[in-house]
């Protein structure tokens, strides 16, 4: 797989959750962040505010140890404090300290340095200044409130049992020594500050909505995961969906397929990549129509599927081609399997017989990447021909010596057709009358810098299968063209010089235009291009073949037919084609069980050629009698090695030189 297309699938894919987890943490974590904060917060004050009403509640004593001028004149308010500790709900003790010693105590407690707070936080001490505006004291055992006596012990009673009606459950107490200043030393209050319920409604408010606020956060991001989750998956199950057979893809098999072969040597297992390719599958489609062609294909998928075990994979690549991961122990017993699948195959339309190619890759010890492998085995399936059928190949070294010729053709084609590499052969056509020249046939041959002479056969069928083949004729047409237009310069008596148009032309409907522009620039004759196209071309678009041939002859040029004979539709080409020449595959003129039979043949197609006013061409001549016998039959032209191979354009005028 190609690194981009793997980098946008992997994008594709990707679950984006960690943003989002990211997110839920820092909300969280600020939420509870503040909710810390406001319980800090609402503690302290809370706190802050107990001690405040422990202060206000200490400013009685203020007043009543006004009283006291002497240590002596404790005894006279002992009573006072005595009461004042029994009545006040949250006074546990109260002390009189002067230089560390203890000069009085309630209940025996003063503060020291050991001391210890019993919530939150260590003991605190308070000091509370005298204020003479305020009119709130206490003299012996009344209380002066604006100038009204009331008793110390009547307004204790009413406040205790006030303060008991509004009280909750206690849940915490924080111990506090209020430091209150006399005139005989330090007077210390130990208040017991209680917290109720009450106090934390609004502490309870607050983190309750916070905590609800994170709840609900936490809710949406979970929902958000799992719906994430459950998208990603069904995302992933449509990368990975063959939209044809709803089974396994092409990127499932290489990504399933890569992880198999990875661990299989440290098992022991050995694999093979099986191309299987269902052909004739268009001509399937064309008769009983694309939808019923996909239902083949669904079928013969859920087929192949029962076939394959858990350690093994298969995948539908595109139209009716599969792609198998088989184990195997041998390969015989591997061969024998192949077979057994085809002939399951085979049972999905008992009335009609399937046809299959297979190619096979037999993975190695350090294979990875398994779209490579299945590319060897493609490539071994394409080594045995379009017309193949049932036949099994396995690749080997020479099919990839093959593709990496194939590719270095590729890479120098361009470069080649630039520089003139590619050079004009001229094979003579010898006239049986005079047995002199009486006309010839361009061939190309391509001069490489580095691999030096290569003949036809090892560049032409690559140029037909990737279309460079219109470039080179093109190119051959316009070499032949400047060539004739050169001989008539210098004087030569000129013969007219075929030169090989492929089918790949005949797809553009200006052909006959487009071939009178590159020859009129030379200020060629037409009638000395001879344009040759072989019988295979007329299996393509044959109305349009019909009107360029009609439309080249009314041009001026002679159009011929080559390798007739090599076909099954030879006669049917001719009575529809109106063509100048006809050449006789030179199939004809070889063998030797059927050499007789085919003279036979010969003699009666010359005799056709004949009615139907046409030139006969002989090609692939290599002995006397094959002359002898061409010449008996009155046939025109004669071509092969008996008289010439093809030769370099310099090479033909020396040799032919009295023919000018």
């Amino acid at each position: 797989m190609g690194k981009s297309k793997d980098k946008r699938i992997r994008k594709l894919k990707k679950t984006h959750i960690w943003p989002s987890i990211l997110g839920l943490f820092l909300i969280s974590g600020f939420l509870g962040l503040v909710m810390l904060m406001v319980v800090s917060f609402l503690l302290t004050d809370m706190a802050k505010n107990k001690i405040v009403a422990g202060c206000q509640n200490t400013e009685s004593l203020v007043y009543l140890l006004e009283q006291v001028e002497s240590p002596e004149d404790i005894k006279e308010i002992e009573e006072s404090l005595l009461i004042y500790i029994d009545m006040e709900p949250d006074v546990e003790d109260i002390a009189i300290l002067k230089d560390d010693t203890v000069l009085w105590s309630g209940n025996g407690k003063y503060p020291s340095l050991d001391s210890e707070s019993q919530f939150f936080f260590e003991d605190i001490r308070v000091y509370i200044e005298n204020d003479p505006n305020n009119t709130f004291k206490v003299e012996a055992d009344d209380i002066i409130i604006n100038g009204e006596r009331i008793n110390v012990k009547t307004v204790l009673d009413i406040l205790h049992e006030e303060i008991r009606l509004v009280e909750t459950e206690e849940f915490g107490h924080l111990k506090v020594w209020f430091e209150v200043p006399s005139t005989i030393g330090n007077a210390y209050v130990l208040t017991n500050l209680k917290f109720y319920s009450y106090d934390l409604l609004a502490l309870v408010v607050c983190c309750s909505l916070i905590v609800l606020i994170i709840i609900v956060f936490v809710i949406y991001y979970l929902i958000s995961f799992m719906h994430l989750l459950h998208t990603t998956r069904k995302t992933t199950k449509v990368i990975y969906t063959d939209m044809v057979t709803g089974g396994a893809n092409q990127l499932f098999f290489e990504k399933r397929g890569n992880a198999l072969i990875k661990r299989a040597a440290r098992r022991g297992r050995k694999y093979a990549v099986v191309h299987l390719k269902m052909r004739k599958y268009r001509s399937y489609c064309t008769c009983f129509g694309v939808k019923e062609g996909e239902v083949l294909i669904e079928k013969c998928y859920n087929l192949l599927k029962k076939q394959i075990n858990k350690k093994e994979l298969m995948a539908h690549r595109e139209n009716a081609q599969f792609a198998l991961l088989l184990t195997y122990d041998s390969r015989e017993a591997l061969v024998d399997r192949i077979e057994k699948i085809e002939k399951v195959l085979n049972s999905v339309l008992p009335n009609i017989k399937l046809y299959f190619g297979v190619g096979v890759y037999l993975v190695e010890v350090g294979d990875k990447d398994i779209e490579q492998l299945y590319n060897n085995a493609l490539l071994a399936c394409d080594m045995l021909g379009d017309e193949a059928e049932n036949k099994m190949a396995f690749f080997d070294v020479e099919m990839n010596k093959q593709r990496i010729w194939e590719r270095k053709v590729e890479d120098d084609m361009n470069r080649a057709l630039a520089n003139k590499e590619f050079q004009v052969y001229l094979q003579p056509k010898i006239s049986t009358t005079e047995e002199a020249l009486a006309g010839a046939e361009a061939l190309v041959r391509w001069i490489h810098p580095q691999e030096g002479f290569i003949p036809p056969n090892k560049f032409i069928p690559i140029f037909e299968k990737n279309g460079f083949i219109t470039k080179l004729d093109d190119y051959m047409l316009e070499e032949v063209a400047s060539l004739q237009a050169q001989w008539i310069e210098e004087g030569r008596k000129i013969v007219p010089i075929s030169v090989n148009i492929s089918r790949a032309h005949f797809t553009r409907s200006d052909l006959a235009t487009h071939i009178s522009t590159i020859v009129d620039k030379y200020r060629v004759p037409h009638n000395v291009i001879e344009l040759e196209l072989t019988e295979s071309a007329f299996f393509d678009d044959k109305k349009l073949l019909l009107n360029t041939i009609d439309q080249l002859r009314e041009s001026g040029f002679h159009v011929s037919m080559d390798d007739f004979g090599a076909g099954y539709s030879s006669l049917n080409s001719l009575k529809e084609m109106h063509i100048d020449v006809l050449k006789i595959d030179a199939d004809f003129f070889r063998g030797t069980d059927e050499e007789e039979r085919g003279m036979y043949i010969v003699s009666k197609v010359i005799e056709l050629a004949k009615k139907l006013n046409m030139k006969i061409v002989a090609e692939g001549i290599e002995s006397r009698e094959q002359v002898d016998f061409l010449i008996d039959q009155e046939c025109d032209l004669i071509q092969g090695y008996f008289y010439a191979k093809p030769m370099p354009v310099a090479e033909f005028v020396e040799k032919y030189k009295e023919a000018y």
